[in-house]
């Protein structure tokens, strides 16, 4: 919220300058966000009276005027504006004088006629950011040449605070100056609001169907009023250096209470209602045009205002265009109610819309400010526009408005979370000033919250007022003690830290994705996965949970691909959900993706693009942290994302336990990739199982090597084959590796060659060939009877 800090020192002057004061309401949370000037910097600007206008003789666009400046005599200046008239007073930018952007007025000639000044628009002197279409006009009653800007106090300052959620009843100036008050032990005076009397029998009746979301609605038809006449410039500039734009004298009066008091408005051209005001909740196909003209379906959650012909208005939201006021407007029908937070919490945004009005009434307003609100509007709009008014007219619920909050606080427990001991009479005092009802008690205060504060409900939220008020800064600094022992760390299981350290290390970068995904994409890449729909998404294509790694990670390499990045090697950690909400399993994973170079590009890099291969390398390097890497076994397999044929299923001592591959070419298709990326995702839980290390005594005796070549079937895995040597290689064998696979000239069509090393060693004594040559005839007998294969000589 912005405000005008001189309008703020109506209400409360405190002996500060402006930075203190933002220092101060920051610290009591109210966080300051910006400090600016209401006006450029601008000199030489006086009020003037226009005396004579007179048509330039050489140009039919301008004319030649003479304004009484204070000093004495008439000053003649050539004026291009069409509004300019005799009689007008206006700020006129004297020779000398510099305007926003270093313009110097000096003496000139237009067209042939000498011209000393400058009568000036708003956006010349910087109070309007669009090209006035005339000069500024000032009211009739300004004095002729005093200092425009000291006239128009515009040596102030605006001041924008960020808000939290729960502090709604400082969105207004009544809020901020009762803010400002409390902290500097001041009165707050606002203006005087007495009760607007009828003077006519004009009423509109109101029913309420809604109470639980309308507790509270007033009326009062106002008759007579004059909407031509223009917003008195004290209002139209309290209006602006708030950031908000004058509009016509009935909305910037519903605007400007709204600022001044923190209750939204509403006013109804009473012409246009038929029947009567009923507060109810919207119906099937009812649709509404709004006053920005968009044109709404409502749903039945939706809260309205409605006559006897349909919706008026979306309740604490926006007015419809239908009955809004408009230029021949003569009798008006002013709204002020109070909405519960819920009623109106979300509704602005699922229609894709945000106003002044729904950002109050969702934080909360005041259930007391309405028949406050409706007075002080009343008298600003008869005093503006003319008009007489009716009696107001009000429906309520009184038993679904809030009720006052009695809450207990104690001073056991004041004292143990401020870890100090404030007075009694401190505190007390404190409190009252908040506008919070005290009573004290034996060991401790019974406090009753005012109707603005709806975030005081428990006894934390006082200690928390307590503290804020009499500073954060006046509390003691003191370290936490706390006898903590250290927690024992189980060498068999890998961290999380130590997973993403060894990626990081394999030229791997983190990512962190929604855990929601596109249901198209999802459906693309898992047709058959089942997983929780959101029912309140923040967007359309973000509204299924994550079934896999997989969406998530291939969404972060198309951003990347669209912005130049060739080679990304990406990995994430999160959970995935699987099943419906009532039988669901959320799985933490570990997926990696990878696409582009091998290597990073330079002149002596491979150009070679990255493989399943290289992916199951990074992905062998994560099994074997935990130090048994044999209990992983590479199987192949068939994923709806993987390339068939490139996919291997990952199990862990015997269960499934993720998938590698490469990303499936129709998949890729659908979601208009044009280069082939490899992927991995693993269960975390298998990835984090190791086991604890144990020295053994290296032998001093030699190894034994044996390298057998195979030809085998062209699909016979290499795994088969190696799971047979090894339950045929005995008790000594040390490694067993793969270090070559053939095709070609000299092997069969349809087979290839798979060449093993292995390679054993005694712990106490030399091998010799009697002891070895047994098992590689078994190896061999084994192979050729298991996987019919044959030594290759």
């Amino acid at each position: 919220m912005k405000f005008s800090e001189q309008w703020l020192r109506d209400w409360v002057a405190p002996q500060l300058d402006t930075q203190a004061i933002a220092d101060q309401i920051t610290m009591a949370g109210l966080e300051v966000d910006a400090i600016e000037a209401v006006a450029s910097s601008f000199s030489g600007v006086v009020i003037a009276e226009v005396l004579t206008k007179e048509r330039h003789p050489d140009a039919d666009k301008l004319n030649v005027c003479t304004v009484n400046d204070g000093t004495g005599e008439p000053v003649q200046v050539v004026c291009g504006a069409p509004n300019v008239d005799v009689g007008q007073k206006i700020p006129f930018a004297q020779v000398g004088g510099v305007l926003p952007g270093d313009f110097k007025i000096k003496k000139a000639k237009l067209r042939g006629v000498e011209s000393r000044g400058m009568i000036c628009s708003a956006s010349e002197l910087g109070l309007e950011e669009d090209t006035s279409p005339g000069i500024l006009v000032l009211p009739a009653s300004a004095p002729v040449g005093i200092s425009f800007r000291e006239y128009m106090q515009l040596d102030d300052m605006t001041i924008e605070v960020d808000l939290t959620p729960n502090r709604g009843d400082c969105l207004s100036i009544k809020g901020l100056a009762r803010e400002v008050g409390v902290l500097n032990r001041l009165p707050v005076s606002g203006p005087d609001i007495a009760a607007v009397d009828a003077s006519i029998d004009d009423t509109f009746s109101v029913r309420i169907e809604a109470p639980e979301q309308c507790p509270r609605y007033m009326g009062r038809i106002i008759k007579g009023v004059d909407v031509s006449v223009e917003t008195p410039l004290w209002m139209v500039e309290r209006l602006r250096r708030s950031g908000v734009r004058s509009i016509d004298p009935v909305v910037d009066v519903t605007n400007y209470v709204m600022l001044e008091l923190g209750q939204p408005l509403h006013a109804f051209d009473r012409d246009n209602l038929h029947g009567g005001i009923t507060v109810r909740l919207a119906r099937n196909e009812e649709r509404l045009t709004l006053l920005d003209g968009q044109e709404v379906a409502l749903r039945p959650e939706t809260l309205v205002i409605a006559d006897d012909k349909g919706p008026l208005a979306m309740a604490g939201v926006m007015g419809g265009e239908n009955s809004g006021v408009n230029e021949k407007t003569d009798t008006i029908f002013l709204e002020s109610a109070y909405f519960t937070p819920l009623a109106i919490a979300g509704q602005a945004r699922s229609y894709g819309l945000h106003t002044d009005a729904s950002h109050r009434f969702e934080r909360g307003v005041d259930p007391a400010l309405a028949s406050v609100a409706v007075e002080r509007a009343s008298q600003l709009l008869m005093d503006i526009c003319g008009g007489q008014a009716g009696p107001v007219t009000e429906s309520s619920s009184d038993e679904h408005l809030p009720v006052p909050r009695s809450i207990v606080l104690r001073e056991a427990r004041l004292e143990s979370a401020l870890s100090k001991r404030l007075p009694v009479e401190d505190v007390t005092d404190i409190l009252q000033r908040l506008g919070l009802a005290v009573d004290k008690q034996v060991d401790g205060w019974s406090v009753t919250a005012p109707s603005w504060r709806f975030d005081v409900a428990i006894e934390e939220d006082l200690i928390e007022e307590i503290a804020r008020v009499h500073g954060y800064n006046n509390l003691p600094v003191r370290r936490p003690a706390a006898r903590l022992a250290l927690r024992p760390a189980n060498e068999a299981v890998l961290t999380q830290a130590q997973l993403r350290n060894q990626m990081v290390a394999r030229g791997f970068q983190e990512a962190i994705t929604y855990s929601f995904v596109s249901p198209d994409l999802q459906a693309t890449m898992l047709p058959d996965a089942v997983s929780p729909v959101l029912a309140n998404p923040i967007s359309s294509d973000l509204s299924v949970m994550r079934a896999s790694l997989f969406p998530g990670l291939v969404r972060a390499l198309e951003h990347n691909l669209n912005r130049q990045q060739t080679r990304v090697r990406l990995f994430e950690t999160g959970l995935v959900f699987n099943g419906h909400l009532d039988n669901l399993s959320q799985i933490p994973m570990m997926g990696a993706l990878a696409c582009g170079g091998r290597e990073v590009e330079g002149w002596n890099g491979v150009k070679a693009q990255v493989d399943f291969y290289d992916l199951k390398g990074d992905l062998e390097s994560l099994l074997a942290l935990g130090g048994a890497l044999d209990a992983w076994r590479f199987e192949p397999g068939e994923h709806p994302s993987l390339h068939p044929g490139q996919t291997a299923k990952l199990l862990h001592h015997g269960k499934p336990a993720g998938w590698i591959g490469t990303l499936h070419p129709q998949v890729r298709a659908k979601l208009g990739l044009k280069v082939d990326a490899v992927m991995f995702e693993v269960r975390l839980d298998a990835l984090s199982e190791g086991v604890i290390p144990a020295f053994e005594p290296l032998s001093r005796y030699p190894e034994v090597r044996r390298d057998l070549a195979f030809t085998v079937k062209a699909e016979t895995p290499v795994q088969a084959l190696l799971d047979c040597a090894k339950a045929q290689a005995g008790d000594y064998l040390k490694d067993i590796k793969l270090f070559d696979v053939y095709a070609g000239k000299g092997v069969a069509d349809g087979y290839k060659s798979i060449a093993l090393g292995l390679t054993w060693q005694h712990a106490s004594r030399t091998l010799n060939d009697d002891e070895i040559n047994p098992l590689v005839d078994s190896i061999v007998s084994q192979v050729r009877a298991e996987l019919d294969a044959e030594l290759r000589g």
